[in-house]
C-alpha cells in the first residue's frame, strides 16, 4: 500500500474525480485544512482517510498527512483535479526500484489555461534559483512527488506555508538524496485556485518560497546532485 497525501481546502467539486481515479494499492489521505464546503464529508464518502488540520497552511496540511501516513513510500499531490492519480506510478516506480530518493512530476499543461502565464513564469524563476542554490536538476517544483516516508520525516521540515515543497527539495539535496523528475499531465483545475489561479496567490507562494531560499542560503548549504 502507498499512501497519497492530498492537502485540501474547499475542493468538494474536484474530490470525486480525484478519488474515483485512485489506483488499487494507493490509499488517499485527504487533509482538510478548514474547508467550509463539505470537502471532508465528500472525501469520507469516497473512501479516503480524512485528517483534519486546523492550522492553516499548505505545509501544515502536507505535514499532517505525512504524520498520518503509515506506508513505506508516500506520495503528495494536489486535490484539485489538476493531476491524474492514475499517473502516480510515474513518480513511484523509480523510488521503488531504488533508482531515486525523490521523484517529482514535471507539469506539462494539457491546455494553455491549465497553467496561467504568471504562475508558470514564477515557477521557472524559482526552479532556476533552486538549481543554483542546491544543484538540483529539476525544472518544476511539481506538487506530485514520491519518496520514503521515514527518510522524509528525518529531514525535519519546518515550513508550514507554501515553502514546504521547496524546503523538502532543499533539505533532501543537502542530505544527498538522488532527486529527479518525470513528465506528468497538468489539467485545468476544478473550481477556483487559491494559488496559481490568482496573481495575489502566486505572489504569496513566491514570498514563502523566497524565505525558505534565504534561510537555506544563510545556512551556507549547497549540494550538487550527481547526474
Amino acid at each position: 500500500m502507498i499512501d497519497v497525501v492530498l492537502p485540501c481546502l474547499n475542493e468538494a467539486e474536484a474530490l470525486p474525480w480525484v478519488l474515483e481515479r485512485m489506483l488499487p494499492g494507493y490509499r488517499p489521505i485527504v487533509v482538510d485544512n478548514g474547508s467550509t464546503d463539505g470537502s471532508d464529508q465528500v472525501a469520507a464518502d469516497h473512501g479516503a482517510l480524512v485528517v483534519r488540520e486546523p492550522l492553516r497552511g499548505f505545509g501544515a496540511a502536507c505535514h499532517a498527512g505525512l504524520l498520518a501516513a503509515t506506508s513505506e513510500l508516500v506520495c503528495f499531490m494536489d486535490a484539485d483535479a489538476s493531476m491524474d492519480p492514475r499517473e502516480l506510478p510515474l513518480v513511484t516506480e523509480r523510488v521503488l526500484a531504488g533508482e531515486a530518493d525523490l521523484v517529482m512530476g514535471r507539469r506539462v499543461a494539457t491546455v494553455a489555461k491549465a497553467w496561467p502565464v504568471h504562475a508558470r513564469l514564477a515557477n521557472a524563476v524559482l526552479a532556476r534559483r533552486l538549481r543554483r542554490a542546491a544543484g538540483v536538476p529539476v525544472r518544476d517544483l511539481g506538487p506530485m512527488r514520491a519518496c520514503r516516508r521515514t527518510a522524509l520525516l528525518d529531514l525535519g521540515l519546518a515550513d508550514r506555508r507554501f515553502g514546504y515543497p521547496l524546503e523538502m527539495v532543499l533539505r533532501a539535496a543537502a542530505a544527498g538524496w538522488r532527486i529527479t523528475e518525470t513528465d506528468v499531465r497538468y489539467f485545468p483545475r476544478a473550481g477556483r485556485s487559491k494559488v496559481t489561479g490568482t496573481v495575489r496567490g502566486t505572489l504569496r507562494a513566491i514570498k514563502d518560497m523566497r524565505a525558505v531560499l534565504a534561510a537555506h542560503a544563510g545556512q551556507g548549504q549547497r549540494t550538487t546532485i550527481p547526474a
